[in-house]
C-alpha cells in the first residue's frame, strides 16, 4: 500500500484534509437530528419520543455496521470504498427526503450509519498512512476536527436549514454535498491498484493485542463520560445555573470550542507522548466532572466548567484512536471501525445510565456524576498501557544489555565497511 507520505517539515498531506471534510458531513448528519426531531415527528405521523428511534438507529449501525462493512469492503480499493460509502449516505438521504414511512425513515438512517462507519473506518487507515508515523496522531486529530467541527458549524447551521426549508430540504442539501464530496475524494485520494495486504483473517489476528483492547476500553469510557453529561447538559445548564434557555446554544458553542481546542492539543502531543498527554487529560477531565456538580450554581462557574469538561475529555480521543491503529500493525482497517464503535458504544451507555442517574434523587447533578465515574474509570486501561510501555522497554534494554558482546577487531572492520 503506498500512500503520500508527509513531508519532514511536518506538513499534512492535502488528503487528510479532503477527509477532514468529509467527516465534517457525516458527524452533520449523525447529531443533526436532534434539532429538527420536533418537525420530523409529524410529517411521519410519530411522538418527538418515538422519532428519537432515529438517533438510536444511527448508532447501531455504527456499532454494529463499522466492523462489519470495514471487512466486507476489505478487498475494495480504498479509493473506491470511500467513493461508494459517500454514494449509499446520499441515497439513503434521497430515500428518506422521498417517503413518508417512518419504517423506511428509519432503515433509511441505519444504512446511512453503516456507509458513515464504512468511511470513517477507511478514512483514518488513509490519513494515519498518508501522514506518516511522526504525524499520524496529528492526522487522526484532524480528521475527529471534522467530527467537533461538525458539533460547532454543521449541527446549529443544520438545524436552522431544517426550521427552514423543512427536514426534507435538508435531507436533500446532505444528499448533494456527499455527491460532491464523493467526486472531490475520487479526484484527491491516491489510486491503490488493490488492498493485497489486507485479509480478513490478518484484519482478526490483529485483535489478539491486549494493548489494542485497552486503548478501545479508554475510547468507550473517556467518551462515555463526556457525552453522558453532554447528553442533559441543558437541564442543568437552565435549572440549575439560571441560564436562559435561548442562551443554551452558545454555551453548546463554548463546549465544541473546547473539544476543537482538546483534540487539537491530542493531535500536537500525541505522537511524541501519548501516556504524559492522556492520562492527565483523563484525570482532568473526572476531576472537572466532579467539580460540576457544586460549582454548576453560578452561570459563568458552568459555562467555563463545560468548555473544559470538552478541552480536556477530547484531547484523549485523538491519542487513542492512532495508538489503536498502531497496535493493529499491518491490518488497521478493523481496528479504526472498532475504534469508532467504541465511542457509539460509550455514547449510548453513557447516556442510558445518565438517563437513569437524571430521574434519580441526584437529578440534575446525576449525569455528572455518572460522567466523572467514567472518566476516572478512563485512567485504568491508561495506566495499564502505560505499565505495559514501560515494562516492554526495559525488557528490551535489559536483552540488548545481556546479548551485547565486545566486538572483535575484524567485526569492528566489517561494520565500519559497511557503514561506509
Amino acid at each position: 500500500m503506498s500512500h503520500p507520505v508527509a513531508a519532514a517539515s511536518g506538513k499534512l498531506p492535502f488528503v487528510v484534509w479532503v477527509l477532514a471534510a468529509g467527516t465534517f458531513l457525516m458527524g452533520t448528519t449523525e447529531f443533526v437530528i436532534a434539532g429538527i426531531l420536533p418537525d420530523i415527528a409529524p410529517d411521519l405521523g410519530a411522538t418527538v419520543s418515538h422519532a428519537g428511534l432515529l438517533i438510536t438507529a444511527f448508532a447501531i449501525g455504527m456499532i454494529v455496521g463499522g466492523p462489519t462493512m470495514a471487512l466486507a469492503t476489505l478487498r475494495l480499493p480504498q479509493r473506491l470504498t470511500l467513493v461508494l460509502a459517500l454514494a449509499v449516505f446520499a441515497a439513503g438521504h434521497v430515500v428518506a427526503a422521498l417517503s413518508s414511512s417512518f419504517t423506511v425513515v428509519l432503515a433509511a438512517r441505519f444504512v446511512t450509519a453503516l456507509a458513515t462507519g464504512a468511511f470513517w473506518a477507511v478514512g483514518f487507515v488513509i490519513a494515519t498512512t498518508a501522514a506518516g508515523p511522526a504525524n499520524a496522531t496529528r492526522a487522526v486529530s484532524v480528521m475527529m476536527g471534522g467530527l467537533t467541527l461538525a458539533n460547532v458549524v454543521g449541527v446549529p447551521a443544520g438545524s436552522l436549514a431544517g426550521h427552514v426549508t423543512g427536514w426534507r430540504g435538508l435531507f436533500w442539501t446532505l444528499a448533494a454535498l456527499a455527491a460532491l464530496a464523493a467526486a472531490v475524494i475520487g479526484r484527491f485520494i491516491p489510486r491503490i491498484e488493490q488492498r493485497a495486504q489486507g485479509s480478513v483473517r490478518s484484519e482478526i489476528r490483529a485483535l489478539r493485542q491486549g494493548r489494542l483492547w485497552l486503548a478501545l476500553a479508554a475510547a468507550v469510557l473517556i467518551m462515555g463520560g463526556v457525552l453522558a453529561t453532554y447528553t442533559y447538559i441543558t437541564p442543568l445548564l437552565t435549572d440549575r445555573a439560571g441560564i436562559p434557555a435561548g442562551a443554551v446554544p452558545l454555551v453548546l458553542v463554548a463546549f465544541g470550542a473546547g473539544a476543537l481546542g482538546g483534540t487539537a492539543i491530542g493531535g500536537r502531543f500525541g505522537d511524541r507522548r501519548p501516556m504524559a498527554t492522556t492520562l492527565p487529560a483523563a484525570a482532568a477531565t473526572a476531576l472537572v466532572l466532579l467539580a460540576l456538580i457544586p460549582l454548576s450554581t453560578t452561570p459563568a462557574a458552568a459555562v467555563v466548567l463545560v468548555f473544559l469538561i470538552a478541552l480536556t475529555g477530547f484531547t484523549i480521543n485523538p491519542v487513542v484512536t492512532a495508538l489503536a491503529v498502531r497496535f493493529a500493525g499491518d491490518a488497521p482497517t478493523l481496528t479504526s471501525a472498532l475504534t469508532t464503535s467504541a465511542y457509539n458504544t460509550g455514547i449510548a451507555a453513557g447516556s442510558a445510565l445518565a438517563g437513569q442517574a437524571l430521574a434519580s434523587s441526584l437529578g440534575v447533578t446525576g449525569p455528572a456524576l455518572v460522567g466523572a465515574i467514567f472518566a476516572g474509570l478512563t485512567l485504568l486501561p491508561l495506566i495499564t498501557l502505560a505499565t505495559v510501555a514501560k515494562r516492554g522497554t526495559t525488557r528490551i534494554v535489559v536483552q540488548d544489555a545481556a546479548d551485547a558482546q565486545i566486538p572483535t577487531p575484524r567485526e569492528t572492520a566489517v561494520a565500519t565497511q559497511a557503514r561506509s
